[in-house]
């Protein structure tokens, strides 16, 4: 599935996207923002393909938000002004929708990014998106290769077709193409334990266990689910001191 998301202050612009977006298999609608900020924030939270990008917005165009992304996801632009599109291409979008927006346009825009993305991936795909050095993993998040060091890692969580990278002393996690079964293969079993469909943790980072949660720093929690508690209380147990006899 392509993840995108609706950036667009009027809500009738938005409730049409949103209904285009159902009627197109691929796509999945995983946020609708009403400004750049909203939109900034979301980012933050959620690994995302494309945004359909309103350029009029309030405080904030959407052209004036594309070029504040160090890395942006694709755009296509949406806008009732065709004298931007022209400016819109400069900042590399991958179509412009000039309003008000017939479905069979924004079906066109869709498989441009679907084509867009298959390629990106193909490019992945042709070199390694991990590799090993000196206790560290090499990872590919937002077309960078970034290095992370393993005792660093705190935890990973499955997002669809994207796993997020937990990091000690990071606020935002490091997003990376990858499925959970290829990064489980690659992390050493003696440290890192998959607990939950979507989680896999470090084991040295946990600092309580409870109610089939375990606790780190702070709020921060992450849930044993059943296929994998055994195993998970199995270390637990090898390793509980004071028990009684």
């Amino acid at each position: 599935m392509i993840r995108c998301i609706i950036v667009d202050d009027e809500p009738l612009a938005v409730v049409q996207l949103e209904k285009y977006v159902e009627r197109i298999s691929f796509l999945e609608c995983v946020g609708v923002c009403n400004s750049a900020s909203e939109a900034s924030e979301l980012l933050m939270r959620e690994p995302v393909d494309v945004m359909f990008l309103d350029i009029n917005m309030p405080d904030v165009s959407g052209m004036q938000f594309v070029r504040s992304l160090a890395n942006p996801p694709l755009v296509v632009f949406t806008t009732a002004y065709s004298e931007y599109a022209l400016e819109g291409f400069k900042v590399d979008a991958v179509d412009y929708l000039l309003k008000p927006i017939g479905f069979e346009d924004f079906l066109h825009a869709a498989n441009k990014v679907q084509a867009m993305l298959r390629a990106l991936h193909s490019a992945h795909d042709a070199s390694p998106l991990l590799s090993y050095a000196d206790d560290s993993l090499f990872v590919k998040s937002d077309y960078r290769i970034v290095r992370v060091p393993l005792n660093s890692i705190v935890y990973v969580e499955s997002m669809s077709e994207y796993v997020r990278i937990f990091v000690e002393g990071k606020s935002k996690p490091i997003i990376s193409l990858l499925s959970m079964k290829k990064i489980e293969e690659v992390l050493p079993s003696d440290v890192f334990m998959r607990v939950h469909r979507s989680y896999i943790v470090n084991l040295c980072k946990i600092k309580e266990v409870s109610k089939m949660r375990i606790i780190y720093d702070g709020d921060v929690s992450v849930p044993v689910g059943d296929m994998y508690k055994d195993a998970f209380y199995d270390y637990i147990e090898r390793r509980f001191v004071g028990k009684n006899h």
